[in-house]
């Protein structure tokens, strides 16, 4: 039986919504529902909305789709919330690796030994990414909170772990993550035993982006021992050397397996004092292309910023026409399936899905506040984590860290506190001495200090 909901689009005008509005159009059980985009870019929310119009009477489900200019309206009695906010404010750019936020925040700790690649989870530049959006997302949860407390929140942004952190901790909204790392993973797995990834019943302990696999099976057959032992006996793919040779020492496979994200968790970034050409396991090149995206433009080739957001809505209006129906919705396990998770919540069917939230037990032996990425399943009121298992000794100690870095970047956030925020540098695994951190953190904040008025008060 279908049911009507308002389904708001926060963060509308990013590109992750051209794909989460064809999936959500495609949703049966949501025949009527009315999907309401909000961006504080307003002409983009728009656009994206007039591609949603385009695609909804093809879909055949009823959906209505609007661009809303004020929160209050885009809010007010939302059954769900989908938000892809980046942490660049308005700034015209394809997406936060390209702002001048986030360049700064790779130059930066370049500058006092730190060459990072991707930046958005861990160390000084997922630090920065988090400090400016956890205020924008707080802002809009207190709106919530008053004119649809009921909401269901499914973030798509990162640090991922970190904005849920904040939001369960500072807000009383239930709050769910989605991501497809662990998706991604579990393909892997099942190309290298070939068979087919739905038939893989896996067990995994971690948090976004870093997790291992503790149990794979197939058709009630362990398979997890000829996994590794196909995993080791290849030469690894380039972008998975690193990842390959840790799962071989610590016996557990990671299960997102490109090394720009896992290199970002382990204690070696810091040891590359040759700078970023200097990195192993082709880790290099992988910095290059980063470092590309996250360039400011050359100074003497600049146009004006109307020529500059004038070439971008080109740019972005052609992405939108081009944006069409799939041929049917997305996978809630081997892929985000946003669609089917939504409708699943909003109907009350029981499906399992795979979600960032609140530990609460599913992994007894890690803290019950952390954020992790687990399977879970679906009821009326949002999800709840499947019994995981306990999670081995060697990766207990290194997640227990990961998580204190995750509150303390929350809480600073949250307080505008510096001495916080130092102290989760000095916690990271990309940590350096404290006068050298105190004096990056100076200038990490300042470079983004219109976004940060919490430090600045």
């Amino acid at each position: 039986m279908a049911v009507a909901k308002k389904i708001t689009c926060l963060g509308a005008g990013s590109f992750y919504f051209l794909r989460a509005i064809p999936d959500l159009l495609l949703s049966p059980e949501l025949a009527g529902s009315e999907l309401v985009l909000y961006d504080i870019d307003a002409e983009k929310a728009e656009r994206m909305a007039a591609m949603g119009r385009r695609l909804a009477p093809r879909a055949g489900t009823g959906f209505r789709v609007r661009a809303a200019t004020e929160l209050a309206d885009a809010v007010d009695g939302a059954d769900f919330a989908l938000s892809s906010i980046g942490g660049s404010g308005a700034e015209v750019t394809a997406n936060v690796y390209g702002s001048s936020y986030h360049a700064a925040d790779i130059a930066i700790p370049a500058k006092y030994g730190i060459p990072q690649i991707v930046g958005d989870t861990c160390g000084p530049a997922g630090m920065m990414m988090g400090l400016r959006s956890v205020p924008a997302y707080l802002a809009i949860c207190r709106e919530m909170e008053r004119r649809c407390p009921n909401v269901v929140v499914l973030n798509h942004s990162n640090p991922m772990a970190v904005l849920c952190r904040a939001l369960h901790k500072y807000t009383n909204l239930t709050v769910i993550g989605i991501c497809h790392g662990v998706q991604h993973g579990i393909a892997v797995a099942a190309e290298s035993l070939g068979v087919p990834a739905e038939e893989l019943d896996c067990l995994w302990v971690g948090t976004n982006h870093y997790y291992w696999f503790t149990r794979v099976v197939h058709r009630g057959k362990d398979v997890y021992p000829e996994l590794k032992a196909r995993l080791a006996a290849r030469e690894a793919p380039q972008g998975r050397r690193l990842s390959s040779q840790l799962s071989q020492i610590y016996g557990f496979q990671i299960v997102y397996p490109e090394d720009d994200h896992i290199i970002e968790f382990y204690p070696f970034l810091a040891q590359a004092s040759g700078g970023p050409e200097a990195l192993p396991y082709g880790l290099d090149e992988a910095a290059k292309a980063f470092a590309a995206q996250a360039a400011p433009p050359d100074a003497t080739a600049q146009s004006s910023p109307e020529a500059v957001r004038a070439t971008f809505l080109r740019r972005y209006q052609e992405l939108l026409d081009a944006g069409e129906l799939p041929e049917c919705q997305d996978n809630s396990i081997t892929g985000e399936g946003i669609g089917s998770l939504v409708s699943a919540i909003a109907t009350g069917r029981r499906q399992v899905c795979i979600a960032n939230v609140a530990n609460n037990g599913a992994i007894p032996n890690l803290p019950t506040t952390a954020e992790v990425e687990i399977e879970a399943v679906t009821d009326s009121c949002g999800v709840r984590g499947v019994h995981m298992g306990e999670c081995p000794l060697v990766l207990k100690g290194i997640l227990e860290k990961r998580f204190v870095w995750q509150e303390l970047v929350a809480d600073a956030a949250v307080k505008g506190d510096r001495n916080l925020a130092l102290q989760a540098l000095l916690i990271d695994e990309m940590a350096i001495w404290p006068d050298q951190a105190e004096a990056m953190l100076d200038e990490l904040l300042a470079a983004s200090k219109p976004l940060l008025p919490q430090f600045f008060r």
